[in-house]
């Protein structure tokens, strides 16, 4: 990884390509530095989430190969809203918008840029239920490492049926076996047909 030190420009291209192994399953990030004030990750598909996430700070996306879909969860009880983020598009998002990356293109690639958190400050991931769009669960963390801090809270609710049990209609949660089928029904149809197992 690059150090914020070096001023030393790169070709990001290069990088790209030198780090692509890491842009597919099961990583499917990668930061670019690790010591500056900025979290510069790449973010490689496919990939499916059921999680939202509720984050303190706001979020730069670059859609750099293929397109993303972003879904945002704006009002507990209603379906959540589809937003096409394609090859060449970026996109900013406010602090608190809940949030879940769907990345259904094999070998599309992404830039997230956001701010390191302040400290005191909680990021939360949020599940909702896939029948009434009711939240089912969420979790707050003093995010310090994702890789480090996430997995844990992610295995804790796939793992516990009681906590992906619906408090309104009584439906369970699939957790992580989850990939939601309206995914495939969005706004960027044309690249989606992939086949899924």
């Amino acid at each position: 990884m690059p150090s914020k030190h070096l001023l030393q420009p790169f070709n990001f291209q290069q990088w790209i390509e030198e780090h692509r192994d890491l842009l597919k399953p099961p990583v499917n990030n990668a930061q670019i530095w690790d010591d500056g004030e900025l979290m510069v990750t790449v973010v490689g598909g496919p990939n499916w989430r059921t999680d939202y996430h509720d984050d303190p700070v706001e979020e730069f996306f670059y859609q750099l190969e293929g397109d993303m879909v972003l879904r945002v969860m704006e009002e507990e009880g209603r379906p959540p809203r589809d937003i096409t983020i394609r090859e060449g598009d970026i996109f900013f998002l406010p602090a608190h918008v809940k949030h879940s990356p769907q990345r259904p293109v094999a070998g599309s690639v992404g830039l997230v840029v956001e701010p390191k958190r302040p400290e005191g400050s909680l990021d939360a991931f949020e599940w909702y239920c896939l029948e009434c769009n009711h939240r089912v669960h969420r979790v707050e963390v003093q995010l310090e490492s994702i890789v480090r801090d996430l997995p844990p809270l992610f295995e804790r609710f796939y793992n516990d049926e009681s906590l992906r049990t619906c408090g309104n209609c009584g439906v369970l949660h699939p957790g992580k076996a989850a990939r939601p089928d309206a995914i495939v029904n969005s706004a960027v149809d044309s690249q989606l047909s992939v086949t899924h197992e």
